[in-house]
């Protein structure tokens, strides 16, 4: 297969994630054009944004070392299949956009057999195919060339700010503790935000 991932390596990813698709098979792809793009970086150093929380960002953690915890993993809600890396140390930069042709091929028959079960005309040899169409798709984003699955785009903008250790305030509405650049203030007082949301309607 393209991908450069041994089959050893690659079951460490699906262990990781708990279970093997396409949607892993993406960020595993999108770890390796992070290397090709960028070269060797120190895990310190890098940076990855991803626009989406598919499968996929669980493979991005486990192969590149950013993570959530170390915020060097940054999440943004806007439901594109699309990721930016950052070198911190160069500043080089790029963003990838998963082309939606690389499921070409497969998704149309996904498709066909998917109206079934919505409509619920669905057969048992229909979520047999359903299964087997998933399988393919997968192999198919293994074995495309990168180029075939991301557009790439360099980035000229700064690197995320690393993550900052900042105050605990203590919440006035339930009494737990609330990062300060997460609180807010209503007549007064400080609120969480499911604690402001009560009181403030227009949220």
């Amino acid at each position: 297969m393209t991908c450069r991932l041994t089959a050893e390596e690659y079951q460490e990813v699906v262990a990781f994630h708990g279970h093997s698709c396409p949607g892993l098979a993406i960020g595993v792809r999108v770890s390796e054009l992070a290397r090709r793009e960028l070269g060797p970086v120190d895990a310190s150093e890098l940076v990855a944004v991803a626009e989406t929380d598919m499968c996929g960002v669980d493979a991005i953690q486990f192969l590149t070392g950013c993570t959530l915890g170390k915020g060097n993993f940054i999440h943004r809600d806007y439901g594109k299949t699309a990721f930016s890396f950052y070198d911190r140390s160069s500043g080089r930069a790029f963003r990838a956009v998963f082309r939606p042709e690389a499921r070409s091929g497969v998704q149309e028959r996904m498709d066909e057999v998917s109206a079934r079960l919505a409509d619920g005309s669905a057969t048992a040899q229909d979520r047999e195919r359903l299964a087997e169409l998933r399988g393919e798709m997968l192999e198919q984003f293994l074995k495309l060339p990168l180029d075939e699955m991301f557009t790439v785009q360099a980035l000229h903008s700064a690197p995320p700010r690393p993550a900052q250790v900042l105050a605990t305030l203590v919440c006035d509405g339930c009494g737990e503790g609330v990062m300060e650049s997460r609180s807010r203030r209503w007549g007064g007082q400080t609120f969480c935000i499911p604690c402001f949301a009560e009181r403030e309607q227009k949220i």
